[in-house]
């Protein structure tokens, strides 16, 4: 654009501050939604990108198949596993990360950290930028340690940690660790989560209590990293798993001679995803951000088309002085990317603005870079270009096109026609399709994180605490009881008991088979949990026949305790367990037992409905529990409290200390725990609602000024109709009707396009909400109001103007 070309584009706007507002006020609000929505995706696919190399780095994930209850891939594998692709696959550069929770002491009271035990090649794997030292022979020496930033100012504040020892306790053993080398704290987008990094050492001792899962192909822990050069050496790879598999996995798995593993790599940039709900929740916040910048184009399209007549004078006076179609569109086009510049500009203020708002609600910390790698101009220049051009493509073809010489003789500016009219109808129905498309969406999503919220578990949730820490291995049997019986007294406190099995992330998992009479294959898979006296009351479960454990009954007891796998004993099971044992009701599994030659019999004695612990998106597990006197593997204890959460926590924390201060203490509430599953779905829908709602008024916006500019038009009009004897009730029913029209017609492009979209994404829960139709008139009465209230006042002004100055009107 030359000089005279922008002083014509800042009268136009100046002298058209509705128009200028509005069409830089929607492409505004649409840029700042792509730009916010934009930089969301880009951190929720960034993950593990800030590694060196990230790109030659693959995960292994395990499949059990005996689990059959739950065949999914795990991202955990066995520890055996890369010890036998080591004399295997001599060369293959690989480590194990194994999650462990370490305590260290600090004024006298147990901290807890993330130990993450590894090999040595740690460091060829996954490079973690460091502050001092180096990571190469960090874990020559099993005695070395790696401390986070965060970690080493913690336990040697003001001062050099290198070189300096750490006493360290893992699973009731300490161990002092001498500190050689410092890495940075880990970046937010990582899944990768230590504190601590220390050499994994593997006990070859078969009379150690660890060897089994040390060499067993059945017990799953570490994560299992490899790093291969190209593509070719991944497919490679993958394809010897299956042999090194055959090879060891039976003949190292006493417990199980039938064991079936199998193992597939993954890039480490993909696992973030593996999260179910995870990839479609990030893919339609893309999307959202995507049609609320496609709806604000729309919006400046049917504006900038609308108001195209007001300067059909300038085109053809343009005409008339020598200018051609090619020079006038590129002129138009110009505009339009000198608008959308504008745009951009309040576009990128709006995002700093709202940027705050949108970390609030997606729980993150998203900031704009405007320079380097991640740097935000250099993508908005080019946004700016790109939307300038499409918006303006369309209404300058339409502005040069206009015939000088018609124009010119005309008393009144052209309208675009007929043709014109649809055109506009029809940006207004691909607009209010996306925008109905939109709110039902909002409104499913927000029933359905109610609705889980909210839902029957099986179980009362409300008013119980859960104390992992009590399975601490740095505890013995007696601070337990203790602690167990200092927790009974709290006032507020009404019951205590112990479990392995409790709401939400954390719990112990594992499963067995049992073979059911008549049914041919290897049995019903079952997961199992150990429960102590008094656990089904204190949780809330509903007995649905039988009974509950009671140590007046011996035979309820797990032998297993005393390492007897041959005495029998009794079980409880839930409803989902019936199906998998073939039982056609609870009250028929009341006696029925199952005989298995590698494990004792068992009988039920009681059935109980099902409680979900686990995801809402995950289908409950055919489960049995088990009953032991005391110490659970991995005990959780329980608290059934009144009152309020802070304050228990804090009394159970001053019991805890009164008996074992060296021991981190760890408590939540069930519904703090249950949260975490939540906390996705929850942060999607925040954001989805903000792109909604902005996107439905940006919409609006457009479909006002769309309504001003053709009330303007048809001024003559209803002067004609009102002296021919038309009311201004009739003068504005027509005007509002005319207006809803491309309305109601979205809802046939919007109904199909949202019912298949919240279809899609409920398919992911087990425990879903109906997709009722309300959602879908609720969405479409909503559009509605919101349409007649935008094009009420003018068709009002209109209708209410006397004849006389109407068909005076120009």
């Amino acid at each position: 654009m030359n000089r005279f070309a922008l002083i014509g584009f800042y009268r136009s706007l100046v002298r058209h501050k509705l128009y200028a507002a509005l069409n830089i006020g929607g492409l505004a609000v649409g840029i700042a939604v792509f730009l916010v929505l934009g930089l969301y995706v880009r951190f929720e696919t960034s993950y593990e990108t800030w590694l060196p190399n990230h790109g030659q780095i693959y995960l292994v994930r395990s499949q059990l198949d005996s689990f059959a209850g739950d065949n999914r891939l795990s991202e955990n594998g066995p520890v055996a596993f890369w010890t036998a692709v080591s004399k295997d696959l001599p060369g293959t550069i690989g480590t194990r990360i194994y999650d462990a929770d370490a305590t260290v002491v600090k004024n006298g009271l147990g901290i807890r950290e993330n130990l993450g035990l590894v090999d040595p090649d740690f460091s060829k794997v996954l490079a973690v930028p460091m502050v001092s030292g180096t990571l190469d022979h960090a874990f020559d020496d099993p005695t070395g340690i790696v401390l986070t930033q965060t970690a080493a100012n913690k336990y040697f504040p003001g001062g050099d940690a290198i070189g300096k020892t750490l006493p360290v306790s893992t699973e009731g053993k300490v161990k002092l660790y001498r500190v050689t080398a410092i890495a940075h704290d880990l970046p937010a987008n990582t899944d990768l989560h230590f504190d601590m990094l220390a050499r994994l050492v593997i006990d070859q001792n078969p009379a150690s209590p660890d060897y089994k899962s040390s060499h067993q192909w059945n017990y799953f822990n570490p994560w299992t990293y490899v790093r291969l050069p190209d593509a070719a050496a991944a497919r490679r790879f993958q394809g010897q798993l299956g042999q090194v598999a055959a090879r060891h996995a039976q003949s190292e798995t006493a417990d199980d001679q039938g064991i079936k593993v199998s193992f597939q790599i993954e890039p480490i940039t993909d696992v973030h995803f593996n999260a179910k709900g995870r990839k479609l929740s990030d893919a339609t916040l893309g999307l959202v951000g995507l049609l609320t910048l496609l709806i604000a184009i729309v919006n400046y399209v049917n504006l900038a088309t609308a108001r195209a007549g007001l300067r059909a004078r300038e085109v053809a006076m343009r005409k008339v002085l020598g200018a051609d179609r090619g020079t006038l569109a590129r002129h138009y086009v110009g505009e339009a990317v000198a608008t959308t510049a504008l745009a951009g500009l309040l576009g990128l203020a709006l995002s700093e603005i709202g940027l705050p708002l949108i970390n609030a609600a997606a729980g993150i910390s998203l900031k704009l870079e405007y320079f380097g790698a991640d740097g935000v101009l250099l993508p908005l220049v080019v946004l700016v270009i790109l939307v300038g051009f499409i918006a303006g493509l369309y209404p300058a073809i339409v502005l040069a096109r206009f015939p000088a010489a018609a124009v010119l003789a005309s008393s009144r500016s052209p309208g675009g026609g007929r043709a014109g009219t649809r055109v506009r109808e029809g940006l207004v129905v691909a607009q209010f399709a996306i925008a109905i498309a939109f709110v039902i969406g909002t409104m499913v999503l927000y029933a359905q994180t109610r609705h889980v919220r909210g839902a029957d578990v099986g179980y009362q949730r409300e008013g119980l605490m859960l104390v992992p820490s009590l399975g601490n291995s740095s505890l013995n049997n007696a601070q337990r009881d203790a602690i167990i019986h200092r927790f009974a007294g709290l006032p507020g406190v009404s019951a205590v008991s112990v479990g392995n099995n409790a709401p939400g992330p954390g719990s112990f998992r594992s499963e067995t088979q049992i073979k059911v009479p008549g049914v041919e294959g290897k049995g019903a898979s079952l997961r199992f949990f150990q429960t102590t006296p008094g656990f089904f009351d204190v949780i809330g479960a509903h007995l649905l026949a039988g009974r509950l454990f009671s140590l007046d009954h011996p035979a309820d007891i797990n032998p297993d305790i005393g390492n007897d796998f041959v005495k029998p004993y009794n079980i409880v099971i839930n409803r989902k367990a019936l199906t998998a044992l073939h039982i056609p009701s609870p009250q028929a599994a009341i006696g029925r037992t199952f005989v298995t030659p590698t494990s004792p019999t068992r009988t039920i004695v009681g059935v109980i409905d099902d409680m979900r612990f686990d995801d809402p998106r995950n289908p409950i597990a055919p489960t049995m529990y088990e009953f032991v006197p005391r110490d659970p593997d991995s005990a959780i204890a329980m608290l059934r409290f009144v009152g309020d959460p802070k304050a228990i926590t804090e009394a159970a924390q001053a019991a805890w200390r009164a008996e074992a201060p060296e021991v981190p203490f760890q408590a939540k509430t069930a519904e703090q725990n249950l949260a975490t599953y939540y906390r996705q779905d929850d942060h999607a829908t925040n954001l989805f609602t903000i792109g909604a709602v902005l996107a439905v008024a940006i919409g609006c916006v457009g479909l006002w000024g769309l309504a001003s500019f053709n009330t303007a038009r048809r001024t003559r009009e209803i002067g004609i109709r009102k002296t021919l004897g038309a009311s201004s009730r009739d003068i504005v029913r027509l005007l509002v009707g005319q207006f809803l029209r491309p309305v109601l017609i979205a809802n046939l492009f919007a109904w199909p396009l949202a019912f298949f979209a919240m279809r899609t994404w409920l398919a992911g829960f087990d425990d879903r909400i109906a997709l009722s139709p309300l959602y879908f008139v609720a969405a479409t009465v909503l559009a509605l109001a919101i349409a007649v209230l935008t094009v009420l006042a003018q068709s009002l002004r209109a209708a209410r103007a006397a004849p006389a100055w109407a068909l005076r009107h120009d």
